[in-house]
Parts: C-alpha cells; sequence; structure tokens
C-alpha cells in the first residue's frame, strides 16, 4: 500500500498469525491523507471511531464527501486504487482478502465464470453481518489464540460468501441440502478425534471429501447442528474433561495435548462451557 504522509499506525494485525487468505489489521491514524492501492487484495473498511470523523474517498472516479462513523463500511474491490483524506483521528479495522480465493470460492458457489467476477465498491455502507465478523476477527487478534485457525478459516468463508451474496455482479449463490452421508461423516469426525491436538484447519477437513470449504461448512453444520469449528472446540473441552478426571497430567500438559495453546486458553474456553474452571472441575 503507498502512503502519502503522515504514516499510518498499525495497531494489532494478523501478518504474523499464519491465516490463509485474509489479513486483518486495526489502525490509529492521526489526521492526514492516503492513497491506497491491493492489486491482489479486495478491501473492506470498518470504522471503530468512537465519534464521526469527515472523511473524503475518491475511488473510480466517484467522490464521497460526508461522515463516517462508527460501524460504516467501505468496500473496495481488488487493483483499484483510491485516496482518501480524513480531518480528524481515525480507527478502523482493514480486512484484506485475496482475489485469487474469492475466485476459489465463487467457482463453487455462484454461476458465473470467476475470471468475469467483479466485486461492486461500497461507501459508508451499513451491514451488520459484516459489522459481527469484522468484531470477531478483531477479539481473535487482541486475544492472540493459538489453535484458532479453523475459526478464523470458518469466519474468511462465511465473509466471502456474503461479499459474493450481496456485492458481487453475480448473486446466484449454489446451495446443497441434506448434510453429509454418514461415512463421509464418520470420516471427519473421526479424524478430528485423532488430530484434536493439532491446528486443524477448514481446508484439511473439505480435502478429506474433496469438496470445496463452502461445501463443506454447510453439509457439516446440516449433518451436526454446528459449524465444525464449534464442533472441534466442543471435542477438545470433552477430552480435557477426560484427561482431568482420569490422569494426573498438569493443566498445562492437558492444554497441550486438546490443542489449546496455553493453561489460560484452555481455562478460558472450558469455563464458557462448563461455568467452572478446569481446576475447580478436577477437584469436584
Amino acid at each position: 500500500m503507498e502512503l502519502k504522509q503522515p504514516p499510518q499506525k498499525i495497531n494489532l494485525s494478523s501478518q504474523n498469525r499464519g491465516w490463509e487468505n485474509i489479513l486483518v489489521e486495526q489502525y490509529q491514524n492521526p489526521p492526514g491523507e492516503a492513497i491506497c492501492h491491493y492489486p491482489n487484495q479486495h478491501a473492506i473498511y470498518l470504522s471503530l471511531v468512537p465519534r464521526p470523523i469527515r472523511l473524503q474517498h475518491i475511488q473510480g472516479g466517484k467522490t464521497y464527501t460526508g461522515l463516517y462513523g462508527k460501524g460504516d463500511i467501505c468496500i473496495t474491490p481488488a487493483d483499484v486504487p483510491f485516496f482518501c483524506r480524513w480531518d480528524s483521528h481515525d480507527q478502523f479495522l482493514q480486512i484484506c482478502i485475496s482475489s485469487d480465493f474469492m475466485q476459489s470460492v465463487a467457482r463453487e458457489t455462484i454461476n458465473i465464470n470467476p475470471e468475469q467476477l467483479e466485486l461492486l465498491p461500497q461507501f459508508r455502507a451499513r451491514d451488520r453481518q459484516i459489522e459481527a465478523i469484522g468484531m470477531m476477527l478483531l477479539t481473535e487478534l487482541q486475544q492472540e489464540n493459538v489453535g484458532s485457525r479453523l475459526y478464523v478459516e470458518s469466519l474468511t468463508n462465511l465473509l466471502t460468501v456474503h461479499l459474493l451474496r450481496q456485492y458481487a455482479n453475480s448473486k446466484s449463490i449454489a446451495t446443497y441440502d441434506g448434510g453429509l452421508p454418514l461415512n463421509q461423516l464418520i470420516h471427519v469426525l473421526e479424524y478430528i478425534n485423532t488430530y484434536l491436538d493439532r491446528d486443524i484447519k477448514l481446508a484439511d477437513l473439505a480435502a478429506l471429501l474433496d469438496m470445496s470449504q463452502f461445501h463443506f461448512s454447510h453439509l457439516f453444520k446440516q449433518s451436526m447442528g454446528i459449524a465444525p469449528y464449534q464442533y472441534l472446540l466442543q471435542q477438545r473441552i470433552e477430552r480435557a474433561k477426560l484427561l482431568l478426571k482420569q490422569t494426573e497430567l498438569s493443566i498445562v500438559e492437558i492444554a497441550l495435548d486438546c490443542g489449546f495453546s496455553s493453561h489460560s486458553h484452555l481455562s478460558k474456553q472450558f469455563r464458557k462451557f462448563t461455568n467452572i474452571t478446569p481446576k475447580a472441575y478436577r477437584v469436584n
């Protein structure tokens, strides 16, 4: 991204977190202006400012000037340069999605040649789903959880499909009904159980059945009633319960054996599911 003065300040970034196909960064900027260009990424900007700021935005020969407030979004398609100027301190979440990844999802979900796919620019839009997904991604950045890749991939897929459904030049989304066949479902569940201690990716699970991540996620939820990342977390908690009661392993060892990054990561998720800490569960 090419910037004019003053430089932008990145508070948090997923740059080195191992997140695939998506880059999420939280910015805080003093008053200024910028020229931005992302050749291979679609960009979403979600305003986090506590009070509206005055913003000028020039993109594709169109100019928008007005107030941007918390929750407002801007969508910039890949390879479309834009200029913006803001007159007071700005705070926003920037979400960049790989254009190759969006084409891959489009190939599986919409009736259009991915090479002809166009994402339509948006200025000062309101979209509750994008805002909700953005805040969940920001929470993951703030918590610095290791082993949350499946969750982030699920959010990335959800966000990409939503963009295709609402902001692409073709909005015909394919649907899949009936859930996974029993033998395929058992295969996936056995894989998850075998590798609970690993950082399981959505792409890994979809590849087991030779299908797209979107297709797999949709059918898995139809079969199980919950998303793949929710099932994975549920099973990690169940294994932790078993190890807490039947072994003398330390809580740190149990956390790592169940795919959590640390004692505190296990404790936080364990409390969400059981309303008590692992230590309390062990002695009860």
